[in-house]
């Protein structure tokens, strides 16, 4: 833990961001902040919306951007660009450092802009927020140590392009600082759940006692329901009061956002594809506006129907071809009351119906686990407000183990970062996702080894088998957070002045080359050996963390005894 003055969490989310701060000396008092002040609301979170200008300088953020975009005229909202949802380009896509993310108008725009543009906003609004809270002093990004959370299910190469997001938005200066703490979603709010009294969580039924068990063996599943994803977790209490996963994260594309797509989807079928597609692509700020309304409305706390304002492009539009009335008529569950669209309850519900599916489902298979006893289910993330969802997992599992939902579920996770901050050790141990690798060189054995991977060294004294996959952890298996992993390795030739090392990820647990189906390449390094002298007698040593939340790594020529941290490139360009 470096020296900082202060812990900022940041929560940057699918469809809405914010962040936490506390004084590094005091973790009892952890503030969150308000937004929406400028347009009459007081929220925890602000919009993961960003707008930029025609030529991709940075306009607003948040609310700001929301309100700034959805007032603009036809013409003004063509030419800037705003984008949202775009968090969700990071899961379960090949990710290179000139990935592209489409803007609102549908220009295509460097991702890694729009992100570090984010999150330096948000850094900035977090260093003014300290300083009107002690007594307008000024501190800098590097007064504060940075928690920035992700998705568990997320992969090496996505943690990389947060990181170097942060680095490029000058929360930290180098790319190796402690100073910035990845920190996975599911697992901050595990660590803030643990914190909560009884009146924490949401009431459930007539149960006065809804507090999470902490003594030692006790099991839990985190669900973490957000916007674009949902990541699920499995802990166990150790006798320490540290936690251990049980199981490998599991998750998908099935949150919040997916509903909001039920919703518009139902939209462009009422109205006719045809002046749907129109209307979105002349009208995109009325569209975000639209959409905002109805993320708002999702969440209601009773079991009443929601009213949406129409839009009036939407209406001109559409009224042109027929009475607004006509489109409604023989649909269930929605109807057309003078300019506004009223949506009956069950309608609403319908809207859910997949994403809960395909959640009850994730939970179930953990939870029928014979290897495991899941004594409570944790429901966190702002997904996780919607009642609709709540009441729908609380019937399919209460009856055997107490399900809890913290009052402020949207700020669990970014609460919790900051508890995490301060101690990334309350995680023990991690599941690994996948099994990884590094590709080596072997005597060749013409029992074992492809006869067309048998190579020759330069000075002809070495016959070895190329392309090995040599496994350094496997899927599945557990790995003590704070465990190194050594291996020795030496040179192919005696003139080699550099060792490239590459790393590989796979489902499979002992794939025999790297080049086999299903293996992939994730990263590499080189460790440089200029002295020759004591040719392919030189030995490189490889110290690998695989049980952090990003995969960490230190390489020592034994040879001129240089340790150097290494800087494993997830990252395809």
């Amino acid at each position: 833990m470096s020296d900082s003055f202060f812990i900022v969490a940041v929560d940057f989310g699918t469809s809405y961001s914010g962040y936490c701060f506390c004084v590094q000396s005091n973790l009892d008092d952890v503030r969150m902040v308000y937004w929406g002040h400028e347009v009459g609301l007081k929220t925890s979170k602000t919009p993961t919306c960003v707008l930029l200008d025609e030529h991709g300088e940075f306009l607003k953020f948040g609310y700001e951007a929301v309100m700034t975009y959805t007032r603009m005229g036809r013409g003004e909202s063509a030419r800037k660009l705003y984008f949202n949802n775009f968090k969700m380009q990071l899961y379960n896509k090949e990710i290179n450092r000139d990935l592209m993310v489409t803007a609102a108008n549908g220009r295509p725009f460097r991702a890694m802009k729009v992100f570090s543009e984010s999150l330096r906003y948000l850094k900035d609004h977090a260093l003014s927020t300290i300083g009107e809270h002690t007594s307008g002093k000024e501190f800098i990004a590097s007064d504060v140590t940075w928690v920035l959370t992700v998705p568990a299910i997320w992969t090496a190469a996505a943690k990389q392009f947060m990181r170097e997001a942060a680095v490029q938005a000058g929360l930290v200066s180098d790319f190796h600082s402690n100073q910035l703490i990845v920190a996975l979603e599911p697992e901050a709010a595990s660590v803030w759940c643990k914190h909560l009294p009884s009146e924490g969580f949401v009431a459930e039924g007539a149960s006065q006692d809804n507090r999470l068990e902490q003594s030692p063996g006790t099991q839990y599943v985190v669900v973490d329901c957000g916007g674009g994803t949902i990541d699920i977790t499995v802990h166990e209490v150790l006798e320490s009061g540290s936690l251990k996963e049980l199981l490998k994260a599991s998750g998908g594309d099935m949150g919040g956002e997916t509903v909001t797509k039920k919703y518009l989807s139902f939209l462009r079928d009422l109205f006719t594809p045809e002046t749907w597609d129109q209307y979105e692509k002349e009208n995109p700020s009325e569209v975000q506006k639209m959409i905002y309304d109805f993320t708002v409305q999702k969440c209601v706390g009773e079991d009443g129907d929601i009213f949406i304002q129409c839009p009036y492009n939407l209406a001109m539009l559409a009224g042109s071809k027929q009475d607004m009335s006509r489109y409604f008529q023989g649909v269930q569950g929605v109807f057309w009351l003078d300019g506004t669209f009223k949506v009956t309850y069950s309608k609403l519900r319908s809207f859910f119906e997949e994403s809960v599916q395909k959640v009850t489902i994730l939970i179930q298979n953990i939870t029928s686990n014979p290897e495991i006893n899941v004594e409570f289910i944790l429901l966190v993330g702002g997904y996780a407000s919607c009642k609709i969802l709540q009441k729908k997992i609380r019937e399919h599992f209460s009856s055997r183990c107490k399900v809890l939902c913290p009052v402020d579920a949207q700020l669990a996770i970014v609460k919790g970062a900051v508890l995490f901050g301060n101690d990334p050790k309350i995680m023990a141990s991690r599941v690994s996702a996948l099994t990884y690798g590094i590709d080596i060189a072997r005597s060749f054995d013409e029992s074992k080894h492809k006869k067309e991977k048998r190579r020759v060294n330069k000075k002809g004294d070495y016959v070895y088998c190329e392309d090995i996959f040599l496994t350094m952890v496997q899927n599945g298996q557990s790995v003590n957070c704070d465990e190194v992993s050594h291996y020795d390795y030496y040179p192919i030739d005696d003139d080699q002045t550099a060792m490239r090392f590459r790393f590989y990820s796979t489902e499979r647990l002992n794939p025999m080359y790297v080049d086999e189906c299903g293996v992939k390449k994730i990263g590499s390094f080189v460790v440089p050996m200029p002295d020759t002298t004591q040719g392919r007698q030189r030995r490189v040593r490889v110290d690998i963390k695989f049980g952090s939340t990003e995969i960490q790594a230190a390489a020592t020529d034994l040879t001129s005894n240089e340790t150097r941290s290494i800087r494993l490139d997830f990252l395809t360009k």
